[in-house]
């Protein structure tokens, strides 16, 4: 958690409050896993594109480090600060306005809590 930000009240579910978010700013893009950055994000191939072996960002960062969110590339591709951790593109969702700070802090807080498939 970064300093100054209050601890979220409950657990973050990723299928009830994350997968809402995926399906609505990102399934667009990332449908068939064949797009840019090559990830499904629809609900139900999204958890196995940002979670696991195969989701690799960077040769240095995966795209979701359970327990992690400063070394998960999801974080910082949604904040912006994917650049100076060494990657490419766009922030995302692109072409659109960014996520909340209040939707990016779920993202963190289910990162924190190890982020399961729950």
């Amino acid at each position: 958690m970064m300093a100054g930000q209050a601890p979220l009240a409950q657990d973050v579910s990723f299928k009830r409050d994350l997968v809402p978010v995926l399906k609505r700013q990102c399934a667009l893009c990332h449908l068939t896993g064949k797009e840019a950055g090559g990830m499904a994000l629809h609900p139900r191939a999204a958890y196995a594109s940002l979670v696991g072996p195969v989701a690799r960002a960077l040769p240095t960062m995966a795209r979701v480090t359970a327990g992690d969110p400063e070394q998960s590339y999801l974080i910082h591709k949604l904040r912006g600060t994917h650049l100076d951790a060494g990657g490419t593109g766009e922030r995302m969702p692109l072409g659109q306005a960014a996520l909340s700070d209040a939707t990016i802090a779920q993202f963190v807080a289910w990162i924190e809590q190890g982020a399961g498939d729950n």
